[in-house]
């Protein structure tokens, strides 16, 4: 069977190794056309790779990381979705007391302390996630964006940073390009944006490349020379055409943002999901 994880548990509010016992997490099933959901036959959202994840490559070089997100809060709104809680070796080891480093603002410190590692995540919180919350609520994911971009911009890490900012969907408007189907577990899906802010890459560029997420996967992979997963990144293009390291690096110009680093370092965390839909 062809399987891909999707959508929440069984149990609401019950995600990764914490979850309550017998939880179950919906999967797609290839049926000889077409990724199908089946909703029972799901496994426990702990999980292990046969391939390992990146941390596994990471580790394994000797690379350092870290998995800035929110603070983590089993069976609770805000634990939803940290994606290392439901990595089995990472949740009940010890990088998980080292390597994921809550709540998210730590990013920003981090740039300004010199305490980056050479690989980031980093996850916002609901508030400035993009996800629509309500008639009448602020947009705060621009200015969260803005916070972290300018942290990195004005420390001593923006010559040697590549900065890729992506979202998991593609925002509920039309698309008219149809999606390429290159595998049993639904294709490429809807395209999603991408932005690459790098002292590398030139001014207003916008690449006609087809990427898709395992290419930013790739392009980590080459750049610390981790050798591969061999899943979706063996087929990917790597990101690595938007650079040009021979040119001298640009000057970092300061984002606007609505609210000031200061309000976005000193919010209360809201506790909720990123993503409840």
């Amino acid at each position: 069977m062809t399987g891909s994880l999707i959508d929440y548990p069984s149990n609401w509010y019950s995600w990764g190794c914490d979850a309550k016992q017998g939880t179950t997490t919906p999967v797609t099933q290839w049926n000889g056309s077409y990724p199908i959901p089946i909703n029972t036959a799901g496994p426990f959202p702990c999980l292990t790779y046969p391939t390992g994840t990146l941390r596994d490559l990471l580790d394994k070089k000797g690379v350092s990381w870290k998995y800035y997100a929110p603070t983590y809060t089993p069976q609770t709104a805000g634990e939803l979705w940290n994606a290392f809680a439901a990595i089995d070796a990472v949740r009940n080891g010890p990088e998980w007391k080292t390597n994921i480093s809550t709540p998210q603002t730590n990013v920003i410190s981090d740039a300004q302390n010199g305490q980056l590692p050479a690989v980031s995540w980093v996850i916002p919180d609901q508030p400035h996630s993009d996800h629509p919350n309500g008639p009448g609520s602020p947009d705060e994911g621009p200015s969260w964006v803005a916070s972290v971009v300018n942290a990195i911009g004005g420390s001593s890490y923006w010559k040697s940073t590549a900065i890729v900012i992506v979202w998991d969907d593609w925002g509920g408007f039309y698309d008219h390009e149809p999606p390429p189907f290159l595998d049993k577990a639904g294709g490429l899906g809807f395209r999603v944006p991408m932005i690459v802010v790098s002292p590398y890459v030139a001014g207003g560029t916008i690449s006609h490349t087809q990427y898709e997420f395992g290419s930013i996967l790739k392009f980590v992979e080459g750049t610390f020379a981790l050798g591969s997963l061999g899943t979706t990144d063996q087929r990917a293009t790597s990101i690595g055409n938007m650079f040009n390291f021979n040119q001298k690096p640009r000057a970092f110009k300061p984002i606007q943002s609505q609210r000031s680093l200061r309000q976005i370092m000193h919010e209360p965390e809201s506790m909720l999901p990123i993503d409840s839909q």
